[in-house]
């Protein structure tokens, strides 16, 4: 009988409290049920965190929800941060979601069944940048494949479109570096030399 995989979302926070609970939003209303939910709190400041704990204080009664968050004892940055989540995971699948974006509701779904049929160790999809009004002003699209020359010249693929494999990471003990901006981008150079070809899914889930 075909066991369904499970999935931990790693979302990093750091004083962007407004949209955190809609990115949070997204992920509870997806249609794909087994996942986890990690919030790597990264902020030294910890007033928000007592307000995200109420918030999902309030989710947790109607929805049954498996949500923990891990408080950095320092300001470590994103990537570090979703290094914490990662080396915390135990699931087959690792998705990132950065709390100012958010989901449609299907995304789980169709990227794993997507990753499971075609034995797929990273995949990314299509996404729309939004603005502040939730106005779509333009649209990254994914290739069906991207090789190392590819990526080395460009980066289309979206943080939180990519799901991997959780022992893709744990096989090669790859890691985010802890560099301020495109550490994602460092760690699929790294990753696609080894696996040499990244899937791309082409329809649109992530804003």
């Amino acid at each position: 009988m075909y066991k369904v995989p499970s999935v931990t979302i790693i979302i990093p926070y750091k004083n962007n409290l407004k949209y955190l609970f809609t990115a949070l939003e997204s992920a509870f209303d997806q249609t794909y049920k087994k996942f986890k939910i990690l919030i790597v709190y990264d902020d030294e400041n910890k007033s928000d965190y007592y307000k995200i704990k109420n918030f999902l204080k309030t989710k947790d009664k109607k929805k049954k929800l498996s949500v923990k968050i891990i408080v950095n004892k320092n300001n470590l940055g994103a990537g570090y941060s979703r290094n914490v989540g990662i080396k915390s995971s135990n699931t087959k699948y690792i998705a990132f979601l950065d709390s100012d974006d958010r989901w449609a509701k299907n995304k789980l779904k169709l990227q794993i069944e997507f990753m499971e049929k075609n034995n797929i160790l990273f995949s990314h999809t299509s996404y729309d940048i939004i603005n502040n009004n939730n106005k779509i002003i333009s649209s990254r699209f994914a290739k069906k494949q991207i090789k190392f020359e590819d990526l080395i010249t460009s980066c289309d693929i979206g943080l939180s479109t990519v799901i991997l494999n959780l022992s893709l990471l744990n096989k090669y003990k790859l890691f985010f570096p802890r560099i301020k901006t495109k550490e994602d981008y460092i760690l699929w150079l790294k990753i696609i030399k080894r696996i040499k070809t990244i899937r791309g899914l082409d329809v649109n889930l992530t804003f």
